[in-house]
């Protein structure tokens, strides 16, 4: 498996722009024999990583009973879904316009992971020290969304850079990435379960619960440091570290330094190229972030199921999404123009989750709100991992990382503009 880029097929060219590009065969770093991925370590890395940079997302939104508990007058979901969205847009725009030509991925990536630790801690100390379970105190409010904004920056940081390197691998890291941000979910919704069992549904409880994602939550971000900064001495990921610098230098030996006007030119280049695919995700996200969360914990109800309800359908969409980021390492879609009509045909979704609320009565029931979950999580997770996989290898080596970067763009736009059109349930 290379890194070249592939042509997309003869379908798909009717709709998407392509880019041809060939691997250079006349140096002594090309016709190396691949190393092996010895014990499959650069995969299992990527995909804690993967899970690493969401899992602070998840932390934050997973204990929002505890956050509704202490701030009962605001609509938590949503003020922190568009407090991280738009934070980690602005920070991603900033990125790819005056850093993504210059390679620094690794200096982004180390930088954003210790910003997650510090967003990670400022809840259980500010908890521990100043809230302390009351009520009402509305100052720890607008603390824990600006540690919530904290980390949206440093998720444009680490996300971007991790798309962006993967890109440049084979398929299977990226699907490795992807598939770790769903793995992020499913572990979060697993320590909620375990802590609503074990836990009391009052504040010393929620207190307890709220600590315990934190608690995993800066583990998994410390073990994400050590990991990322093993994977530079695999000998497979200094293969294609390699061969992405013989890239580079054979590109500006040819072409120039990728500066000014001609960076310009070629960033426009590359968005051109990887359009149809962050249309794609755009439309995926909207359509997701819309109804997941806050529809699940706020707008359905059970009197069977009661505050389990939300948990478990929270659960469901996790492990779904999950299945569905799996999935490509076992059938890939090649077929982009397919992909996208998928993301559009999800629109569907809306009409279905609006007659949950006010349709029949069998369709507001548990059963017709919990598979119509599954279903959005499975599509998510599914059509996530294709476009993911597919957009980087349509340009150049030398550009894939900046391609990469660019549809992360395009999904954080998908996400801050999901977010917002969340609202119109409760209006």
């Amino acid at each position: 498996m290379g890194v070249t880029t592939t042509e997309p097929d003869t379908e798909s060219s009717l709709l998407l722009p392509t880019t041809t590009t060939t691997t250079t065969t006349n140096s002594t770093i090309s016709q190396q024999k691949i190393p092996k991925d010895t014990f499959h370590l650069a995969y299992i890395i990527y995909f804690t990583l993967g899970l690493g940079f969401l899992l602070p997302w998840n932390a934050f939104i997973t204990a929002v009973d505890y956050f509704s508990y202490i701030y009962p007058d605001v609509s938590v979901d949503r003020i922190f879904s568009v407090a991280y969205m738009l934070v980690g847009l602005a920070c991603l725009v900033v990125i790819i316009l005056f850093y993504a030509h210059k390679s620094d991925a690794y200096l982004r990536i180390n930088l954003g992971l210790g910003l997650f630790i510090v967003a990670l801690l400022v809840v259980p100390v500010m908890d521990a020290v100043y809230i302390k379970g009351r009520v009402g105190l509305y100052d720890g409010f607008y603390v824990t969304v600006g540690a919530l904004a904290l980390s949206g920056m440093a998720d444009a940081l680490v996300q971007g850079g991790l798309i962006g390197a993967a890109g440049e691998l084979p398929e299977r890291y990226m699907q490795a990435v992807v598939a770790g941000t769903a793995a992020s979910g499913v572990l979060v919704s697993i320590l909620r379960i375990l802590t609503k069992a074990v836990y009391t549904q009052d504040s010393h409880g929620l207190r307890k619960s709220a600590n315990l994602y934190f608690a995993v939550g800066i583990v998994v971000m410390a073990i994400c440091l050590v990991f990322y900064n093993l994977a530079h001495r695999l000998p497979i990921m200094k293969y294609y570290a390699d061969l992405k610098i013989q890239a580079v230098n054979e590109d500006e030996e040819e072409k120039g330094s990728l500066t000014g006007a001609r960076w310009r030119s070629t960033l426009w280049e590359i968005v051109c190229s990887v359009q149809w695919y962050g249309i794609g995700i755009v439309i995926i996200y909207v359509v997701t972030l819309s109804i997941f969360p806050g529809y699940i914990t706020e707008d359905v109800h059970s009197e069977i199921l009661k505050d389990w309800y939300s948990i478990i359908l929270i659960a469901g969409y996790n492990v779904f999404d999950l299945v569905g980021k799996s999935l490509t390492a076992v059938y890939l879609l090649k077929n982009a123009k397919i992909a996208i009509g998928g993301c559009f045909v999800r629109l569907l979704f809306y009409p279905l989750f609006f007659g949950c609320l006010h349709g029949p009565k069998f369709f507001r029931t548990e059963i017709p709100v919990t598979i119509l979950t599954c279903l959005l999580g499975l599509t998510n997770g599914y059509l996530t991992s294709v476009l993911m996989i597919l957009a980087p290898k349509v340009v150049p080596l030398r550009q894939a990382e900046t391609a990469g970067i660019v549809i992360v763009l395009y999904l954080v736009v998908g996400l801050a503009a999901g977010s917002i059109v969340a609202w119109f349930w409760v209006i």
